[in-house]
């Protein structure tokens, strides 16, 4: 029996057929149909641009590699030539740098004025007044604040960059100090003519006078010519000193800044201290009938007087300062010895002091100790006049006083009577107290120390009335009143009082207590002791104190207790 399999064949084709066109028709399923398939991509334009990379991204553009190639065997002189054209099978790869390194010169400015302020120090403004908040900053350490004492080894960090060239010049050059004699006056104006870009790097000018010069003696008889004098090991053998005779006139310093530093804000006179030192020379001698005014500093707005008395004895002498220096705000006076004629001089000064001064900041006395009485020269001055009035009538247009010298309750009395609620500019108030004067006091009455009852009794009452004048000064922030005394068995029972940031320490009482409270409510007292320390006795039977702060600050003395150190306390 035969199959007949082209049959089947064309059956099976037939059947798969009809099936595949019954799937093809749209009619034989219920399903809807789906969404038409996305188009192909089309081609991209010929205009197309591809996106910028941003700036953030390393490596913007990519680095080309050498095209040429040169013999790596061949001296220079070869190159160019067809001979040192060499294939090679191995080729050296290029080394592409992936980490740049910066130099110096291309750090931000910032951390160049970082780096040099932890070498030279930090700066301090010389117009904002905000600069003698900071702690290492005072208003009597003008001296000090823009100067640099290594400046001869600093000066070679010029030679590291240009960029440093600039910036060590200016902290170089900030603060300078001239001797005010015409052979050093004549030099330094040589070298700012030579060098006219450093001029406007100086903000701080001092100027001291010499008040003696080396006198050597002749070794020919006959001879006037200078000697040079015989030095030894215990130094020059030959010389005696004299008086100078190449000092300059205050008229050639004033002419010497006016021309030379356009720039400087604060100038410095240092008169010198020596037994009758010669009063500096406002200008050369000339007919009385001829007046003759100062050269004008336009830019100078702080004024710092050392030697005051060699350079200001009379009301005269401050006018003509004064017209010198039109933009003046602030003066600072600081005299080397106390004297009677320091205060004369000064209250009849005060008198006549300028409205545009701002700050004045005076220093009578700066020996910083105890005095057993009240010492004969200034009992000549309390003989013509009370120093503290002149003061506070002098204060009353003022922002900003600082003083160190005698003084009393009296000048509060007068300064709250002068001075207008509404008007009144003062703020702060620093006072240093070398002793407190007492009228018709006995001689054995009239010291100063912890131990002198009488003394805390006068600091008290000057205390209470610088409190009490806070009712009329609305505007005073800081009040410090303070006794020094260097020779102090225990420094930190040294008398003082201040308020500030509406806090208050230092003695107390219960009247100060209570002026306070009537006064200024808002202020607190930081902490309230009652007592110094431990008290006991020693082998000899005498009273001993053990303090509770050796070496802290003390925020708070009661005055009541300075009655056991009168009585001859041992303080260990």
């Amino acid at each position: 029996m035969s199959i007949d399999r082209n049959g089947d064949d064309d059956e099976d084709e037939g059947t798969a057929t009809v099936e595949l066109a019954a799937i093809m028709t749209t009619t034989s399923t219920p399903v809807t149909p789906g969404p038409a398939s996305p188009p192909l991509e089309q081609p991209k334009p010929n205009d197309f641009v591809p996106p910028t990379r941003p700036s953030s991204t390393p490596f913007p553009n990519a680095q080309q590699g050498q095209t040429d190639i040169r013999c790596l065997t061949c001296q220079p002189d070869c190159f160019g030539s067809d001979d040192c054209m060499v294939t090679s099978p191995v080729s050296t790869p290029v080394v592409v740098e992936q980490n740049p390194v910066l130099t110096l010169a291309q750090l931000p400015a910032e951390i160049h004025e970082c780096i040099l302020d932890h070498i030279f120090g930090y700066r301090v403004s010389t117009t904002s007044p905000s600069s003698l908040n900071i702690p290492s900053v005072n208003a009597r350490s003008w001296s000090t604040a823009l100067r640099h004492s290594r400046r001869k080894e600093l000066s070679n960090l010029a030679l590291m960059c240009p960029l440093w060239r600039d910036l060590i010049q200016q902290r170089l050059y900030r603060h300078i100090k001239l001797k005010a004699t015409v052979h050093c006056s004549n030099d330094v104006m040589a070298f700012f003519v030579d060098h006219p870009h450093l001029r406007t790097y100086v903000k701080h000018i001092e100027i001291w006078f010499p008040v003696f010069q080396p006198k050597f003696h002749s070794t020919v008889p006959g001879d006037t010519s200078l000697a040079l004098p015989t030095v030894s090991p215990e130094g020059i053998a030959s010389a005696t000193y004299a008086l100078p005779t190449d000092n300059s006139t205050l008229e050639e310093v004033f002419y010497l800044v006016s021309m030379q530093f356009p720039e400087a804000r604060v100038m410095t006179l240092e008169g010198g201290e020596r037994k009758k030192a010669p009063r500096v020379k406002f200008s050369f001698a000339s007919p009385a009938w001829v007046t003759r005014d100062m050269p004008e500093i336009q830019s100078i707005r702080t004024l710092i007087v050392k030697g005051q008395w060699n350079i200001i004895r009379q009301p005269k002498d401050w006018e003509v300062i004064s017209r010198a220096l039109p933009n003046l705000e602030e003066w600072h006076g600081t005299y080397a010895k106390p004297k009677s004629k320091s205060y004369l001089s000064m209250a009849s000064t005060l008198e006549c002091l300028d409205p545009k001064i701002t700050s004045l900041n005076l220093c009578l006395e700066c020996d910083y100790r105890r005095e057993m009485a009240c010492p004969p020269y200034y009992a000549k001055v309390c003989e013509q006049l009370h120093w503290c009035e002149k003061m506070a009538k002098a204060a009353c247009n003022l922002e900003h006083l600082s003083y160190t010298g005698r003084v009393c309750h009296g000048f509060f009395d007068v300064l709250a009577r002068y001075s207008n609620p509404r008007t009144t500019r003062l703020k702060t108030i620093d006072l240093t107290v070398k002793n407190c004067c007492r009228q018709n006091a006995q001689w054995n009455e009239s010291g100063s120390g912890i131990t002198d009852m009488h003394f805390i009794t006068a600091f008290e009452k000057l205390v209470l009335g610088g409190i009490r004048a806070l009712e009329r000064l609305k505007s005073v922030e800081l009040l410090r009143i303070r006794y020094v005394d260097l020779d102090s068995p225990v420094p930190p029972l040294n008398p003082y009082f201040m308020i500030r940031d509406g806090w208050c320490s230092g003695v107390w009482s219960d009247e100060i207590v209570a002026e306070i409270n009537r006064v200024r409510p808002d202020i607190r007292f930081e902490e309230m002791v009652e007592s110094f320390g431990e008290v006991g006795y020693n082998k000899e039977g005498r009273l001993v104190i053990n303090p509770d702060f050796p070496k802290s600050r003390v925020l708070s003395l009661k005055l009541a207790n300075y009655a056991m150190l009168s009585s001859g306390i041992t303080i260990i």
